[in-house]
């Protein structure tokens, strides 16, 4: 309707041989002045699990054709010369190495053409309403992942503006996303916004809760109960946290002896499982966490015990501090706040049905307890000094 001829041609354009003889059937009279590459071909994984094969897949009808295009119209003085990156290049996006890693090509394709004079824009695009090839792939749990992450979908009108708006923006590659700040905020309340998005929430909204606030709230549900009582608060912690990413309406879903990946969770629902109960227990998880144990009630007794471990390690590591920091009280304070008596009688060798052994002088008391452990000490407070 606006006079615009349509040819639709046939072509590999990742094969240079084949896109020149494309180039050459353009006529003199209508010359080429501009490419718009929109082609991409998803196989998403982890990286554990990505082959050469599964790269070459989405590395060959982006990288390669960028390549190709690039090449082949560096003479032609094109006013525009269009890539269609994913934001999944500029984030962290679990689960698409391959398709990131090729969409950050892109992006510095685009870059290095422009600073060698020539027009170029990379398109970094996020999720887009409209059903197509590439998003039908997505399931519900993806959808969800995708919104609790803060993006949200561009309709078709929103779109097709950033396009417009984008072509006269100086930046070589914008980043054309739509973002939930409401969402974002959440995140920044909670310390789990991308360090990315940070400057897009105002600092004054942020709240003092934090990762690591997450960690030391179990960690106070966890103290002073009973071993059963911390199982099946861990328990209830990993069913909470998984039925969170599975968009489950209630924990009680996930049977402890199932295995998640009969319930619906594959690579990138794991990789989430395993950053959200990291940061509910502050434990540096492995990567393979999931697999390794694939049931809710394995998760349990796997955290349990690295929690137990660690906190072992934390009254070990802390012991020395301590001892440093005792040794810096000068006695006259230690006396005047009334712990110093406290300390002596816990150092006294006294036993009951045992000779008492003749008060020894401070500094031989303190001596004393230079030379005992924490264990020591609480024994002592206890009554048992055989221990």
């Amino acid at each position: 309707a606006l006079g615009a001829n349509v040819r639709v041609a046939a072509c590999d354009v990742a094969d240079r041989e084949a896109v020149a003889a494309l180039l050459a059937s353009v006529p003199a009279g209508a010359p080429l002045t501009g490419v718009v590459h929109t082609a991409g071909v998803i196989d998403d994984g982890v990286i554990t699990a990505l082959t050469p094969e599964r790269l070459d897949t989405v590395f060959r009808p982006k990288v390669d054709a960028a390549l190709v295009l690039d090449e082949l119209t560096r003479d032609v003085g094109l006013a525009a010369f269009v890539l269609f990156s994913s934001a999944a290049g500029t984030f962290q996006a679990p689960g698409q190495g391959n398709y990131a890693a090729a969409n950050a090509f892109l992006d510095a394709l685009a870059q290095r053409r422009r600073a060698a004079g020539l027009a170029a824009t990379s398109l970094a695009w996020g999720l887009w309403s409209q059903a197509t090839e590439m998003n039908a792939s997505l399931n519900n749990v993806d959808q969800q992942r995708m919104t609790r992450g803060g993006i949200i979908g561009l309709s078709s009108e929103e779109g097709l503006g950033l396009f417009d708006a984008a072509l006269q923006s100086p930046t070589p590659a914008p980043v054309l996303v739509g973002l939930d700040f409401a969402e974002l905020r959440s995140q920044a309340g909670a310390g789990t916004l991308p360090a990315l998005l940070r400057a897009l929430v105002p600092a004054g909204r942020r709240s003092a809760q934090s990762a690591t606030a997450n960690a030391d709230g179990l960690l106070q549900r966890l103290a002073g109960v009973s071993p059963g009582e911390r199982e099946q608060i861990l328990l209830e912690t990993v069913q909470q946290a998984a039925a969170a990413v599975l968009g489950f309406a209630s924990p009680d879903q996930l049977e402890p002896e199932r295995a998640l990946d009969e319930i619906g969770f594959d690579s990138l629902t794991a990789v989430e499982l395993r950053n959200s109960l990291s940061i509910l227990t502050g434990l540096r998880l492995p990567s393979t966490l999931i697999f390794d144990y694939p049931t809710p009630m394995a998760l349990m007794a796997y955290l349990r015990d690295e929690l137990d471990g660690g906190a072992v390690e934390e009254i070990e590591s802390n012991e020395a501090d301590i001892r440093r920091a005792l040794a810096t009280v000068p006695i006259d304070r230690l006396r005047a706040a009334g712990v110093l008596n406290v300390l002596l009688s816990l150092a006294r060798p006294e036993a009951a049905g045992q000779k008492t052994v003749p008060a020894a002088s401070v500094d031989e008391e303190l001596d004393l307890i230079d030379g005992m452990n924490i264990g020591d000490l609480v024994q002592r407070a206890l009554g048992n000094p055989q221990s």
